[in-house]
């Protein structure tokens, strides 16, 4: 059974910062793509950044220049650091995991539970 685990999070001051990480867990033999996403209350939930397992990035433009996705491939991680981190990145963020390769060869598509993020003063 494949498992996003997810860490980090929390409360923090605007300006401030937090680094989320995520581990897929399983019977794993490849993943294409590892990211984040996050949904604030009352919103859809967005894309955050996303990464390939050749390495291409992928940020929303709310946070170019703040955030930082990283990836190790032999541990099936994905770390999101957050650097100067703004009241309207308040949200419920999850890890997700797609193109997973399972034992018999087929590629499924999984969710963390989710960390919830909070700036405020």
């Amino acid at each position: 059974q494949v498992q996003l685990v997810e860490s980090g999070g929390g409360l923090v001051q605007p300006g401030g910062s937090l680094r989320l990480s995520c581990a897929a867990t399983g019977r794993i033999f490849g993943i294409a793509l590892m990211g984040w996403y996050r949904q604030a209350p009352g919103k859809q939930r967005e894309l955050v950044a996303d990464i390939t397992s050749g390495g291409t990035i992928r940020y929303t433009d709310s946070v170019k220049g703040r955030f930082t996705i990283s990836r190790d491939n032999p541990k099936n991680t994905v770390p999101l650091e957050m650097n100067n981190l703004k009241p309207e990145d308040t949200a419920v963020y999850y890890c997700n995991a797609r193109g997973v390769v399972s034992a018999t060869g087929g590629q499924y598509e999984y969710w963390g539970q989710g960390t919830q993020v909070t700036v405020s003063s």
